[in-house]
């Protein structure tokens, strides 16, 4: 059985603090295990978590920042040490392909792992993988930085009993998803007949950025929307100058998108009591609402299940 699901790594922005880690976050998606912004110490939080190395397929850096990119270093020699057999792909900013080198050799180690690197370098950037299709959009902060959306595909699903009813069973149905129309006894079955949409489900990750227009295209209709919350509103000005969201401005961006689960991370420090981000964000969204703690897991939201027409 497919697992789509994000594991919390860490939950804190520029500065960790005694319960929360610097910044990392691992969605699971089917065959996918994608490895988002590993701060510094995302390997030993790996640890603790129920991913391993070796399950990682893929992974994604906003920009680099330190809490964003820090634990890179470590997370590319343990895929060495532990010989992970696959190649695990790797997309940063392009403008910051000095910092990835800086950090992919930051010491001495026997490299044994196949990186795919595959940088991004240009806005809507779109990348085919596993199940969907991941997509980059240029976001607004000091440096080149970009959040990540994952798309999958509509698609269809069959409906048993209209198949038993029209007689189309065993490797019939096969060649009626593949064909698209099947003639049974004198009379013509489409695809269409037998099946009811079935929506793609939509991951989105927004992580330092003031608003802009690609915050709003990354969240648009997310299952699950994983975003910045570094301040609250008390210090919206200050989120304004240094390129950062409020609680309630990622909150706002949720109902505006139609985002179905919204998760709130990337705390200041200067915050002990995350309450305060809960109830700032549920005046702007009533809909499920998480306030990331390190090393918690969140299941993307069961797919929308069309009724049969």
């Amino acid at each position: 059985m497919s697992t789509r699901e994000l594991v919390v790594l860490g939950t804190a922005s520029q500065t960790p603090t005694r319960t929360r880690n610097h910044n990392g976050y691992v969605l699971r998606w089917d065959d996918e295990v994608i490895l988002f912004d590993p701060g510094e110490g995302s390997q030993r939080q790996l640890l603790y978590s129920t991913v391993t190395a070796t399950d990682l397929t893929r992974i994604c850096v906003t920009h680099f920042h330190g809490d964003h990119c820090l634990g890179l270093p470590g997370t590319i020699q343990r895929l060495s040490l532990d010989r992970v057999p696959h190649p695990v792909a790797v997309h940063y900013p392009a403008g910051g392909a000095e910092y990835f080198a800086r950090l992919r050799h930051a010491s001495s180690f026997y490299e044994t792992a196949e990186l795919a690197v595959a940088p991004i370098d240009t806005d809507g950037q779109q990348i085919a993988i596993r199940g969907g299709t991941l997509e980059a959009r240029r976001l607004r902060h000091p440096v080149e930085t970009y959040g990540y959306r994952l798309i999958e595909p509509d698609g269809y699903r069959m409906l048993p009993e209209r198949l038993t009813a029209h007689g189309v069973t065993g490797p019939a149905i096969g060649e009626l998803q593949r064909v698209g129309h099947l003639d049974v006894a004198g009379r013509r079955v489409t695809r269409e007949q037998m099946s009811v949409p079935r929506p793609g489900q939509r991951f989105a990750f927004v992580m330092d950025t003031g608003l802009c227009d690609a915050v709003y295209a990354l969240a648009d209709n997310a299952d699950l929307l994983v975003i910045e919350a570094t301040f609250l509103a008390s210090e919206a000005a200050l989120a304004a100058e240094v390129g950062h969201l409020t609680a309630g401005q990622a909150a706002q961006v949720a109902t505006e998108c139609g985002v179905r689960r919204l998760v709130l991370t990337h705390f200041s420090q200067r915050y002990p009591d995350l309450g305060r981000f809960a109830a700032e964000a549920r005046e702007h969204f009533t809909g499920d609402l998480v306030v990331a703690e390190d090393l918690t897991t969140v299941p993307v939201p069961p797919r929308r299940v069309p009724s049969a027409r």
